[in-house]
């Protein structure tokens, strides 16, 4: 009996979608896209709320009046990525494809789309938080360990400007498995967990005043990256590299509402070797449109360390 192309491909596409969020180190940023508008395609319209401050109160004409203004931005996702693979029907059959299929595409998921997800979204806010050149909120030159350095008091200090800055409410730390291994050893087995809620997944983490550190790994944690096209020639591995004049960061600490990150499957096609034009083989078409913005009046809410020099 033949397998329902369509069912299948809504089942990966349902499934691919959930673990994209659950895997990516930065998929708790996902849940600030709540409010935002989705209707298919590469567009995505994101709501802005401005409020007025408070004005004396009058004995005679009351209340000053207050203004507020709700507006949506229309964005569009700029990050527009896929792969088409083939399965060969000799090397499966009808009832192994759905297997086959899975194990396949999860690991390319796991090994690919996931980590480039991951250091697009920290890139992008790393570039944001530095062309926006507030006072105070970027550093260089920390080498995790060096002599005379302290992990504790680096990542105390970037809690600090981030709430100096008005943010009072939860925060969220990308650091190195170098910079947690540094506070670790600082903290001689003292320091905290806590619970740190992503897709659904509870997971302990370990934290600083309560602020979650959430281990990044190292070639996800550059301030630019290089993406490849696939089809360049030197660039047909597709994924990402690091960018030419990018830098490493250490730790990142930001509001977990300062980010706004949409990740979206688009339809995801497979066809048999019955209707595949080009070959006898089975095809899968997998492609995700996603991005991440910062609103302008959220730029200030960004602390970055990076190891490099300025």
């Amino acid at each position: 009996m033949a397998i329902n192309t369509l069912a299948t491909a809504t089942l990966f596409m349902n499934k691919l979608d959930k673990v994209a969020v659950q895997e990516a180190v930065t998929g708790w940023m996902d849940a600030n896209a709540g409010q935002v508008i989705y209707n298919g395609g590469a567009e995505v319209k994101i709501p802005k709320m401005t409020v007025q401050g408070l004005g004396d109160y009058d004995r005679d004409e009351g209340y000053q009046q207050g203004g507020v203004t709700l507006e949506y931005e229309t964005r569009k996702m700029t990050q527009d990525r896929g792969r088409k693979f083939q399965l060969d029907p000799v090397d499966i059959n009808e009832n192994n494809f759905v297997t086959t299929a899975a194990a396949v595409m999860g690991e390319f998921q796991r090994t690919y789309v996931v980590p480039e997800i991951d250091a697009y979204r920290l890139s992008n806010i790393a570039t944001n938080a530095i062309k926006a050149k507030v006072a105070g909120m970027v550093t260089y030159g920390y080498t995790p360990g060096a002599t005379g350095t302290s992990a504790l008091r680096k990542v105390k200090e970037g809690i600090k400007a981030v709430r100096d800055a008005g943010y009072n409410g939860p925060l969220v730390v990308h650091a190195t498995s170098d910079f947690i291994m540094e506070l670790e050893l600082e903290l001689a087995g003292k320091i905290t967990t806590v619970t740190f809620a992503k897709g659904g997944i509870n997971t302990a983490v370990p934290s600083i005043d309560g602020v979650p550190i959430i281990s990044t790994p190292s070639n996800r944690m550059y301030t630019a990256i290089t993406i490849y096209d696939g089809k360049t020639e030197g660039q047909e591995q597709g994924g990402y590299v690091k960018g030419a004049t990018a830098k490493d960061m250490n730790f990142m600490v930001l509001p977990r509402t300062t980010p706004i990150a949409v990740t979206k499957q688009d339809i995801m096609r497979i066809f048999d070797p019955t209707i595949n034009q080009k070959l006898n083989a089975w095809q899968m078409d997998y492609r995700r449109f996603h991005d991440i913005w910062v609103l302008d009046n959220k730029l200030n809410s960004i602390y970055l360390s990076i190891k490099d020099a300025e």
